[in-house]
């Protein structure tokens, strides 16, 4: 009897650790919110603005992980169309509200221990030769 009052709260316990949900091992915090310069704060860069329009703001930042890109934008729509366009390129996302970090596997998975954030991986070309 006593197995099956545990089973529903291991059950529980493992959803709130993340087990099973194919993310990393460790604890994500919830996804950060803020203007391109916040979240660059956030990671303890200095970002390099390359595009600042309306719709757009996109970043070169370096940390002691390494380079990546940080993008923020304006809607939730753009942003999306933004992912799914630059994913046929390849790459390694880590997608937040309005928000986009894009760069190498560590360093992306490096920044999810700060910003948050879902990770997404662009497409594999390693196949296509090269």
């Amino acid at each position: 009897m006593r197995v099956t009052r545990l089973v529903p709260a291991v059950a529980v316990l493992l959803a709130l650790a993340g087990c099973g949900s194919g993310g990393d091992t460790g604890l994500v915090p919830p996804a950060a919110a803020g203007s391109l310069e916040e979240l660059a704060a956030e990671v303890k860069c200095v970002p390099d603005v390359q595009t600042d329009a309306d719709e757009l703001r996109q970043a070169v930042c370096r940390t002691a992980r390494g380079r990546f890109v940080l993008a923020t934008f304006a809607t939730d729509r753009g942003q999306r169309e933004w992912v799914d366009d630059a994913k046929d390129y390849g790459g390694h996302y880590l997608v937040g509200r309005k928000w986009v970090a894009v760069g190498d596997d560590g360093v992306v998975r490096a920044l999810r221990g700060t910003l948050g954030g879902e990770l997404e991986a662009g497409t594999d070309h390693r196949a296509h030769g090269g």
